[in-house]
């Protein structure tokens, strides 16, 4: 159903050169199997032209990169939250989701409530960091990135993000990860396991979805997170070759993460 999703080869173009080795925890030092950048073109007419692409891309320099450094939300960032929200709540795609969600009993069927249920979702503040202020929110973790005490990277699972932080020299792309030779992901996967620097700190492993819309991600997540209680949910699906696991971690009435992990990209034989 995500119409609004870019194609791969025409819309863009990325380069996943080598397999990307391993990374100890806390280290940021990470040999670079990947000279060139990830994204090789992105049609950017496109995402300024895609209404929900467009209102997400003005979110993403809304927040501060560290936790512990408490969030100011302007009047103006509160009207682009809502201003998203009420673009993704046009698609089919959000609508459909907002449907299985009351048929579920999980969300009010009145599409005002819904939304300010998806507002606590994805923008309402929390403490990620227990000594400072409300510094983080699902939205900034998830598709914007924030660092922990400036010494490791959180989050950052959202290729626009990925493609513009990359573009402006923020993002080195140091390679694919895969488990085995088998498994080699090609140029038109739409999720991909990567391991990237950003602003100096190394992120080990990422999982990313490529080319979909932000509506996308926001409905496959918010299904996952309200159809469970847990703290940690984790669903493994299978979708055409792709044996993907989706997991979302819950910090109270909100998602803390989400991201979706490559188990296998080569069962064209199934």
């Amino acid at each position: 159903m995500d119409t609004n999703r870019l194609k791969p080869g025409t819309d863009y173009k990325i380069s996943l050169q080598g397999r990307a080795g391993y990374v100890a925890q806390g280290s940021n030092y990470a040999r670079d199997r990947a000279h060139a950048p990830l994204f090789s073109y992105v049609d950017e007419g496109k995402l300024k032209n895609i209404e929900t692409f467009a209102h997400f891309i003005n979110l993403l320099d809304n927040y501060e990169m560290s936790t512990g450094v408490s969030e100011t939300v302007t009047s103006e960032e509160l009207q682009e939250n809502r201003l998203f929200i009420d673009s993704i709540m046009e698609t089919e795609l959000m609508k459909y989701a907002h449907n299985y969600l009351v048929k579920k009993g999980q969300s009010p069927a009145d599409r005002g409530q819904f939304k300010r249920q998806l507002y606590d979702i994805w923008f309402r503040l929390y403490h990620r960091d227990r000594s400072g202020g409300e510094d983080s929110c699902g939205f900034e973790h998830v598709f914007v990135g924030e660092t922990k005490y400036g010494h490791e990277i959180m989050g950052l699972h959202n290729w626009v993000q990925f493609y513009l932080q990359e573009k402006h020299g923020h993002v080195d792309y140091k390679g694919y990860k895969a488990r085995d030779n088998k498994d080699t992901p090609d140029e038109d996967d739409h999720v991909l396991n990567l391991q990237f620097s950003w602003k100096g700190l190394v992120k080990p492993v990422g999982g990313s979805f490529i080319g979909v819309s932000p509506e996308f991600e926001v409905a496959l997540f918010t299904i996952i997170f309200l159809m469970s209680t847990e703290k940690m949910t984790s669903v493994v699906v299978k979708v055409d070759e792709y044996v993907l696991e989706l997991v979302v971690y819950r910090q109270g009435r909100s998602i803390g993460t989400s991201y979706p992990k490559l188990l296998s990209s080569n069962n064209r034989d199934l």
